[in-house]
């Protein structure tokens, strides 16, 4: 179901009440919606702002390592910027993903082609997302230091028609949460047809039982690790329904606030963030837990080392790799061009959750790892008996 399906369904029951600001989007996005692209003349100095901004995204967008960084960084400069410190931590979890494919659990349930298809799919959408909305940052960088909106040269970069009205409105009335629920919207929908509809993925991934398997073994948790009182601690999200654009924009949302709405514990997790580097390893959270050595011996029968989210003493630690020994660069093709954005239904998105979400997630996590060691098991004792 697409996002004018559901809206219609939801005009119908509920009408949700636009504001003065969402009412004033929504008619701006139908005016640009009629007008007729044209390249416009650019200054020179314009023409090396573009430049310049292209060749540093492409320089940070090396890995998930160094994307992850640049988000931090980021944010570090401009706290404002919510999405920002948002990106950088589901970028962590991305990156904890794919070395997960070759860590302690998934590469003993996983072939090594299936390992690849799936970090081939989550590194082509953590790419793909850094290269679309860096530029926009850096043009926002760009504009505060000029003391005036550059966001004109938004289309120099493929960005939507949507983020250059939403950016536009940012600058006049700096609705902050508007901006981040906007960049929330965007970053889904950009890769709905450039990943989600992508034949190869769809192939490789998505109709695998391994896929699956992650989805009934809730593989999708997104982690927001934090320390208070010397004790690490995880708050987060977990998504249901990876394929559906719909629920990955309500996630966004629910992050959003889970992050940000309980003040104590985001700065805890800013102050765990910088004081963490990202690697790749879930070591980075968990060191009790994890290891990015793998201290497992060749041969020794496997067995429950888990219990109550403890290592069983004498146990071995998960292996958990840091991403530069998990996985190469790779080089990736262009990004497909083309605009997402379709209709100004999706401004309903930008109207706030009035749900109250506490982001509690230690639990079902510390059930996820149980059962992924169970299969690991099960599998190991078929393999046996066969």
């Amino acid at each position: 179901m697409g996002v004018i399906d559901i809206f219609c369904k939801l005009k119908k029951k509920e009408k949700p009440q636009l504001s003065e600001r969402l009412i004033k989007i929504k008619k701006e996005l139908k005016k640009r919606a009629k007008k007729i692209n044209q390249s416009a003349i650019l200054s020179e100095g314009e023409k090396a702002l573009i430049q310049k901004i292209k060749e540093e995204t492409l320089f940070l967008n090396k890995n998930n390592v160094t994307r992850t960084k640049a988000y931090l960084d980021f944010y570090n400069r401009h706290p404002e910027m919510h999405w920002a410190f948002l990106g950088h931590m589901v970028s962590r979890n991305g990156g904890w993903n794919m070395t997960d494919l070759k860590g302690g659990f998934l590469s003993k349930l996983l072939t090594r082609k299936e390992a690849e298809s799936f970090f081939s799919f989550l590194e082509r959408g953590n790419w793909l997302i850094f290269q679309d909305a860096f530029p926009q940052f850096m043009l926002y960088e760009a504009s505060i230091e000029n003391g005036l909106s550059l966001f004109h040269l938004l289309p120099a970069f493929n960005v939507s028609i949507f983020m250059e009205v939403i950016w536009e409105s940012f600058w006049r009335d700096q609705d902050l949460y508007m901006l981040t629920m906007a960049l929330i919207i965007n970053e889904q929908s950009y890769l709905e047809d450039r990943v989600l509809h992508n034949s190869s993925f769809k192939k490789k991934v998505f109709n695998t039982l391994e896929f699956k398997l992650q989805e009934f073994l809730s593989m999708n948790h997104i982690l927001l690790p934090y320390s208070q009182n010397g004790k690490q601690r995880l708050a987060g999200q977990t998504l249901r329904h990876f394929e559906s654009l719909h629920e990955r924009i309500l996630l966004g949302k629910r992050l959003y606030n889970v992050l940000f709405k309980n003040n104590k514990r985001f700065l805890m997790t800013v102050q765990w963030a910088n004081a963490h580097p990202h690697t790749g390893s879930r070591k980075d959270y968990w060191p009790h837990f994890f290891h990015d050595v793998d201290e497992g011996i060749p041969g020794r029968i496997l067995k429950s080392r888990i219990k109550a989210c403890q290592i069983a003493p004498g146990s071995s630690r998960i292996y958990s790799p840091r991403l530069e020994y998990a996985w190469k660069n790779i080089t990736h093709t262009c990004a497909e061009i083309g605009d997402w954005y379709k209709d100004w239904s999706v401004i309903n998105y930008l109207i706030p959750l009035e749900e109250i979400i506490d982001g509690e997630i230690e639990n079902d996590y510390c059930k996820t790892l149980e059962r992924l060691e169970l299969a690991v098991l099960t599998k190991k004792a078929i393999s046996f008996r066969d």
